[in-house]
Formats: C-alpha cells, structure tokens, sequence
C-alpha cells in the first residue's frame, strides 16, 4: 500500500481528501457557470449573464478558503515531503482553472455584449463547451487518482485530448476574429482577451492532469 493511500484512510486525512473533493467541485462549477454566462451573453440576455457571473465569483472565492484550509491539513499531515509537495502542486494547479473562469467573467462583465459579432459569440460559445469537457474529465482524474492509479491516467489522456481539441477551437476562432467587423477597436480588444483566458482554462486543467500523472506514476 502506498503511503498517499494509507495517508488518506486515516479519519483525520479523510477530511483532508473530502476538502480536496469540494475543493474541485467548486472549481468544475465556476467553469460549467462560465459557460452559461457566455450563452447568455450570446442571446442577449444580461441579466442571466450577470447571475452566472455572480456564481462563479462565489465559486471562486469559496474554492481560494477551501485552497487555503486544505494547505494547512497537508502542512500538518505525517505525509512524506515529497508526497506532500505532489499533492500541494496539484490543489494549486486545479485552483489556477478556477482563477482563469474568473478573469474571463470579468472581462466578459465589461463587454458591451450587443457589439459583438454573432459569430464570435458562437466561436466563444464552441469554447466554452470545451473547457467544461476538460474540467469534467479532470474531475474524473482526480476523484480516481488515489482507488485506481490507471483509471487516473487515462482520464487525464481523455483531458489532453479534449484540451486540444480546445486548442483547435481557438484557432478557429482567432481566423474568425480577423474576418469579423467589431463595433470599436475596445470591443475588439476585450474579446480577444476574454476568448485567451476561456482557453487558459484547458490548459490548467491540461497543467493539472500533468501534475496528476506524476503522482499516480509514482503511487
């Protein structure tokens, strides 16, 4: 038995493990949040996007306390550093996909969302729905990284894939972006900068899944 397993059967370290999974709950909300923020924002519908917005800062603030407690849990733990150090470097990583969701909210809070382009709104849409894959399979990494080490592995495969997929995406947006003629260079500019952190997201949640590797390789 590794000692990243026996670590956490403990009661105490169970706690430490429930942490990590609310941990990543609230992370996977403020990107499924994001999404409905930008769909809103697509049709029209400020209010809605106003709403999603709010969430995802809660979200993100709740995720940043949940971080912070769970950092003092592995601090105290009787984990060996090295294990210790995996496991830190993986809550920040997955709190980076969290951090990313809210930076695109705030841009998209700033957007005059009736002078954009409907194709641009349905290229960030496209990336969006990518982003909530990769964060679905990064969840799906994690909550088998400790059980089942292989399982572990091919769902951050499953991550890798998806977060290229986002990559072509947003290289299909970028194309798009140069045709499409935004109403004032600012709008330009705000969108450009909100579809480059939607796509910071994937590679996070890509980031994540590398650190995730290592752990289950070593376990």
């Amino acid at each position: 038995m590794s000692d990243l397993i026996a670590w956490f059967r403990k009661r105490r370290e169970h706690e430490a493990l429930k942490m990590m999974q609310n941990h990543l709950a609230l992370v996977v909300t403020a990107v499924e949040d994001l999404e409905r923020a930008v769909n809103a924002a697509a049709e029209g519908n400020s209010g809605e996007m106003v709403q999603s917005i709010r969430r995802i800062e809660e979200a993100e603030m709740e995720a940043d306390d949940v971080r912070r407690k769970l950092m003092i849990e592995l601090a105290r733990s009787e984990l060996p550093p090295e294990s210790r150090e995996d496991l830190m470097h993986l809550v920040k990583r997955i709190d980076m996909v969290a951090d990313w969701s809210r930076e695109a909210s705030r841009i998209l809070e700033i957007i005059p969302i009736d002078k954009v382009p409907s194709k641009m709104w349905e290229a960030c849409k496209a990336l969006c729905q990518g982003t909530v894959q990769c964060a679905a399979s990064l969840r799906r990494c994690i909550n088998r990284l400790i059980e089942s080490p292989e399982e572990a592995l091919k769902a951050a495969d499953d991550v890798e894939r998806l977060e290229e997929r986002v990559d072509e995406l947003y290289a299909n947006a970028r194309g798009a972006f140069i045709s499409e003629t935004f109403n004032g260079t600012t709008v330009a500019i705000l969108f450009r900068d909100l579809m480059d952190a939607v796509e910071m997201i994937a590679d996070w949640c890509e980031n994540s899944c590398d650190q995730a590797r290592v752990i289950a390789v070593r376990r």
